[in-house]
């Protein structure tokens, strides 16, 4: 059944997120992934910010099931924009079940010929207050850190536009992978908004000159240019993003969640370091990790000429 044909629209609200997640016909079963859904704009919140359990006169709509663990985005009616109330779903969900060993990678992507548009300009409006004009950036601030600091590699599956923050949040994950008829802009600056915290995450992604005259003109990038400047990692047809995106989540789930969060956490911490300083702090990693009973499994596995079996524990090898 067609979700979209089941799907409610929230009227003339911003859009919130509902995670939900279960059984679900597993391609993935063996590599131990966790699947999960972001469906919005159909959740609804209790004060505070906890979710509440939706209307019985307005259930969420029919799931798809997704071979993916998966965050959508999934309000197009407004371009999935990054609402407040949508960034704090997706911190939300990007923290959930973070420790599990179940949860091995993570894949945002979006509804609609828009992957994301960015801010929603009515909340930047003069008619409200300097303090919820803050509070929007900070809590955007906060979830495209978050992207590079949890310990599990997070890939944008990107089919459309992604403009300001949308560009920002393709920037921010760890992988990108972007269909033909993708593009990428920060035109911030056509409406007297200058994309800077976008160009927070650009200037880390794309050579100083290509991200300036993003900034600088609003003028968007192909997909094949983005590939070609770092700004995606692959660049595929739009009837192979499923499976190329699977292809990559497959492999990484072959892995150590112990191992990979340690190589995630020292890459982008040896970043911005001298390079004296990153390989000190690399060669000490190195010797860190191979006290992991998952560093010993695999090198044991290798010489034995057998499939290594990991524990993702961030246990020492007894």
């Amino acid at each position: 059944m067609d979700a979209r044909k089941n799907r409610r629209s929230l009227a003339g609200s911003t859009a919130n997120a509902l995670r939900t997640s279960g059984p679900r016909p597993d391609p993935t079963a063996e590599a131990g992934c966790l699947y999960r859904f972001i469906l919005s704009p159909d959740s609804t919140h209790r004060p505070g910010g906890r979710r509440g359990p939706p209307s019985p006169r307005h259930p969420p709509p029919p799931l798809r099931a997704e071979a993916a663990p998966n965050i959508i985005l999934n309000n197009p009616r407004k371009r999935n924009a990054l609402s407040l109330s949508m960034l704090q779903s997706l911190r939300e969900d990007l923290l959930h079940d973070v420790k599990s060993k179940d949860l091995r990678v993570i894949i945002i992507s979006a509804e609609g010929p828009v992957f994301c548009s960015g801010h929603d300009l009515k909340e930047l409006s003069s008619e409200d207050d300097v303090k919820h004009h803050s509070r929007v950036f900070e809590v955007c601030a906060e979830v495209m850190t978050l992207i590079q600091k949890i310990p599990v590699p997070v890939i944008a599956k990107v089919n459309g536009l992604a403009t300001a923050a949308g560009c920002q949040l393709v920037a921010s994950c760890d992988i990108a992978v972007a269909s033909e008829k993708s593009q990428f802009a920060t035109p911030g600056v056509n409406i007297g908004l200058f994309c800077s915290t976008p160009a927070v995450a650009l200037g880390r992604s794309l050579p100083r000159k290509v991200a300036l005259e993003m900034l600088f003109t609003g003028e968007p990038l192909s997909a094949q240019e983005a590939l070609m400047h770092g700004l995606v990692s692959k660049v595929v047809p739009e009837d192979k993003l499923e499976e190329e995106t699977m292809k990559i989540s497959h492999k990484i789930c072959e892995s150590s969640k112990s191992v990979l969060a340690l190589g995630k956490a020292t890459f982008y911490r040896q970043m911005t370091q001298d390079l004296d300083a990153a390989y000190k702090m690399t060669t000490q990693v190195m010797v860190d990790n191979l006290t992991l009973r998952d560093g010993q499994e695999g090198i044991e596995a290798f010489i034995q000429k057998r499939k290594p079996v990991w524990s993702h524990s961030q246990d020492e090898k007894k």
